[in-house]
């Protein structure tokens, strides 16, 4: 279904170019009220991280929602999963998250949850769209919506994330490093780990609309790593933005990224007898968790790259568990979206469940060395039709040799194809890789 606004996750872009504009977002406030709400209304909860323009943008869907007799909850800066597990809570016909996650603080976006807390399907974007093109009608003033602030939403969302791990279970005697991102966790992620009992040293906790996600946070580890040399911490905990994505940091100071960390739970998960499905990771999850996992006895799917596709795919095949290597985790059995926090969570319980480090942890899975490589294409280029091209990759997979993969993917947001190899040999995959990507240059 071709959707005009709305990309794979949600409306993104440059605020002030449309449609990230104050003037797009009044109408697709009313739009939404439109396709989300009765005859008598309903009610809307509003959250966003901490850039700047999220002021804007909340004034002008908050000013669309009441002109389409919806009311409105704002939440002010919270995490995407709590706007999700609130939306639930507060029976709110749907939530909407104003964030650009790791982009910088220039950019802006939205994202949908219907009132189950999971993202829209693609009919109910499709038909917001349709509303957003025709004439903006207010309702009678009698039915205008109210908007109210929602005073306590971080300290229901505090005690959801505790109640996602064992009641008895402490993190007494950890030293954790919690990195905020200058983003949309910044009051509640450090109050979750503290309350549980742990040392806890927040860093990225001070956001001021610009300073979103610069050089912190889970794309910018380097200085997480820093703070936990120094300070001799257990692990480093890296949220992104607004929350949804986690990567860790050992003992050692190594990096614990998606698919480590997906493995860890997941293995917990089955030594418990609590795992059920397939555990679900994408095109571009490492072949070692695919290969840990089946040393387990785990049975493992690839769906493609993004985290609505993840979710589609636990749910066809009755899976709870599946994640992407930048560290957006699904645990269904605990909540129904991607929450770094929560991610966190499991793991550190099953760190002070098994008296292991994260490093030994982590150590049960072997990664295989990736390379990846860029090449610009003008649109609507097929690789299918180019025979050269597909030549090329059947070559590099008969040297592989069942060892390794071959992926070429064209990028959903910029005009590239991304060219991926991945084997037992380092020196080889990058050898491999990029010969393919000449190719692959070479065709288009």
């Amino acid at each position: 279904m071709m959707k005009k606004y709305f990309g794979t996750d949600g409306i993104r872009g440059q605020v002030g170019e449309y449609p990230v504009t104050a003037e797009f977002m009044l109408k697709l406030g009313w739009a939404a009220g439109r396709v989300l709400g009765s005859a008598n209304g309903g009610l809307v909860i509003i959250g966003k991280d901490t850039r700047i323009s999220g002021y804007m943008f909340e004034s002008a869907l908050e000013a669309g929602l009441s002109a389409a007799g919806m009311d409105i909850r704002l939440l002010g800066p919270m995490p995407t999963p709590a706007i999700a597990y609130l939306t639930r809570t507060l029976h709110a016909n749907a939530g909407i998250v104003i964030s650009a996650s790791h982009n910088a603080y220039a950019d802006n976006g939205i994202k949908f949850f219907s009132s189950a807390g999971a993202k829209l399907p693609d009919d109910i974007e499709a038909a917001i769209e349709e509303e957003v093109d025709k004439p903006m009608v207010t309702v009678e003033s009698a039915r205008l919506g109210k908007a109210e602030r929602v005073d306590d939403a971080g300290g229901r969302y505090i005690e959801f994330c505790k109640s996602t791990i064992p009641m008895s279970l402490s993190l007494k005697g950890l030293k954790l490093v919690v990195d905020c991102a200058n983003g949309a966790t910044y009051q509640v992620a450090p109050s979750v780990f503290d309350e549980l009992g742990a040392e806890v040293i927040a860093i990225g906790t001070e956001p001021d609309g610009l300073n979103i996600n610069r050089d912190c946070g889970s794309t910018r580890p380097d200085l997480l790593r820093k703070i936990v040399q120094e300070h001799n911490a257990d692990a480093g905990i890296a949220l992104d933005v607004d929350g949804d994505r986690v990567i860790m940091v050992d003992n050692q100071c190594e990096m614990v990224d998606g698919d480590e960390l997906l493995f860890i739970i997941a293995l917990s998960r089955k030594q418990q007898g609590s795992l059920r499905g397939d555990v679900v990771g994408t095109l571009m999850s490492n072949l070692g968790l695919e290969h840990a996992l089946q040393s387990h006895d785990i049975a493992f799917a690839r769906a493609s790259v993004g985290d609505r596709y993840v979710l589609e795919m636990l749910r066809q095949t009755g899976g709870v568990l599946g994640g992407e290597s930048s560290g957006h985790i699904i645990c269904l059995d605990r909540t129904t979206t991607g929450d770094g926090i929560i991610s966190a969570l499991q793991v550190l319980t099953v760190m002070v469940q098994s008296g292991k480090s994260l490093h030994e942890l982590k150590n049960g899975m072997s990664k295989y060395p990736q390379h990846m490589i860029n090449v610009p294409v003008s649109n609507g280029v097929d690789l299918d039709a180019a025979p050269a091209v597909q030549e090329a990759v059947r070559s590099v997979e008969q040297r592989l040799a069942g060892r390794g993969r071959v992926l070429l993917r064209p990028s959903g947001t910029e005009p590239v194809v991304r060219v991926m190899v991945e084997g037992e040999d380092e020196a080889q995959v990058i050898k491999e890789a990029d010969q393919l990507a000449s190719k692959v240059a070479a065709a288009v």
